[in-house]
């Protein structure tokens, strides 16, 4: 089946930033493996626009992660042609090929006798980049995934926590720089609320470098909140809609379509939303290392009995209540604020809600600069008017 539909996209393409992805075609891809009368991918034929991120979702063994492995020849194809930017992949070794794409899959897969910095220089090291020039990218990279250089460039992987080793496993596949990146699963193995923050962190890298972004995954909420398309695959990797998460949720293309997003589409097209969409609070706010007094008489003074702390880069870094600030200066807090990125789903924003003692979430944008405060009923209110206006809607009012 060949599926070139420009569909309208949603989760990244708004952005002004400078497209750095490159297409990927395939073109009647097949893959079957020896003694196997059937074949595992059959004739996929399929165009990736560059800059956008595209999941792969279906039920297990429907062929997703072989046609993702394909596109970097961790598989060989049986048949058929892929091209990234117009090269045939098979045009050079494989080696070389890997070497200019990103590849992140779950856990992170980092090496646990290297640093965090050797595990993201492995493929520019490869390539030959120059001592500086790499150490100058590490740290590039690890402000880009919201990790400071200096506590965490030096550190070994058995020192962080399973966010902290997915962050840095994104970094390495970002290394390079490479046009395209793949992604296997990549959130899988974290909680839900690390895995919410991922996401998040994934869209405001992409709104940043917009690369051609490929990502399997089996959630269907995962695929709605990142892709701006999604290709749901039934067995043998056919193509059983290839669209935007919009026209997937209201128009299904055939009973499996509908049968795989399930119940609830209505409820589906809700999580859609994202926070961008509602107006955010301020909340008085002071800096790492500011006097004390100088923070609580601020917020004192604007009627509030808490503050945000920031870091130097503007980036939430605690909540607290005036009653908690401790010593003569602000601190940044013992444990990472949990904060969510704007374009993060009014469902995220209810699922963050529920660990937090103001009964809201703190915003960011961009590398996690703060934004503001979104509040519960804030969240709610809006929900309860998109719902009341589809079921209008549906009624034909």
């Amino acid at each position: 089946m060949t599926v070139t539909d420009d569909p309208t996209s949603s989760s990244t393409s708004g952005s002004g930033s400078e497209i750095s992805g490159a297409e990927i075609r395939l073109e009647e891809v097949t893959k079957t493996y020896p003694g196997q009368e059937v074949s595992a991918v059959k004739s996929l034929s399929l165009t990736i626009p560059a800059g956008e991120i595209v999941m792969f979702v279906g039920p297990s063994g429907c062929g997703k992660t072989t046609s993702l492995k394909m596109i970097n020849r961790l598989i060989e194809p049986t048949s058929g042609t892929i091209t990234i930017g117009g090269d045939d992949v098979r045009s050079r070794s494989a080696d070389e090929l890997r070497r200019t794409i990103g590849y992140v899959i779950q856990g992170g897969s980092l090496f646990p006798h290297m640093t965090v910095a050797k595990n993201i220089a492995i493929v520019p090291k490869m390539l030959g980049w120059d001592a500086d020039r790499i150490r100058q990218r590490t740290d590039e990279l690890l402000e880009l995934v919201s990790l400071d250089p200096a506590r965490y460039r030096d550190r070994y992987p058995r020192e962080l926590s399973g966010g902290q080793q997915q962050r840095v496993g994104v970094a390495r596949g970002l290394a390079a720089d490479p046009p395209v990146i793949l992604m296997d699963e990549p959130f899988g193995a974290v909680d839900p609320i690390t895995r919410q923050r991922l996401q998040d962190e994934l869209l405001s890298i992409q709104r940043e470098l917009r690369k051609t972004i490929v990502c399997v995954t089996h959630d269907i909420d995962e695929a709605i909140k990142l892709g701006d398309r999604i290709l749901i695959l039934q067995e043998g990797a056919e193509v059983a809609q290839y669209d935007a998460p919009e026209a997937v949720l209201a128009s299904p293309a055939n009973d499996f379509v509908a049968d795989f997003v399930g119940a609830g589409s209505s409820l589906k097209q809700l999580s859609l939303t994202r926070i961008a969409e509602l107006d955010l609070s301020e909340v008085p706010t002071a800096r790492v290392g500011e006097p004390t007094a100088e923070a609580r008489a601020r917020a004192q003074a604007a009627g509030h009995d808490h503050l945000i702390v920031l870091d130097d880069h503007d980036r939430p870094t605690a909540w607290p209540w005036l009653r908690q600030l401790k010593g003569e200066t602000i601190h940044r807090g013992e444990e990472d604020l949990v904060n969510l990125d704007h374009r993060a789903t009014l469902n995220d924003a209810l699922d963050t809600m529920l660990t937090s003692s103001h009964g809201a979430a703190v915003v960011t944008g961009d590398r996690d600069r703060y934004l503001g405060v979104v509040w519960f009923d804030t969240v709610t209110s809006f929900m309860r008017q998109q719902q009341e206006a589809l079921a209008e809607e549906g009624s034909g009012a």
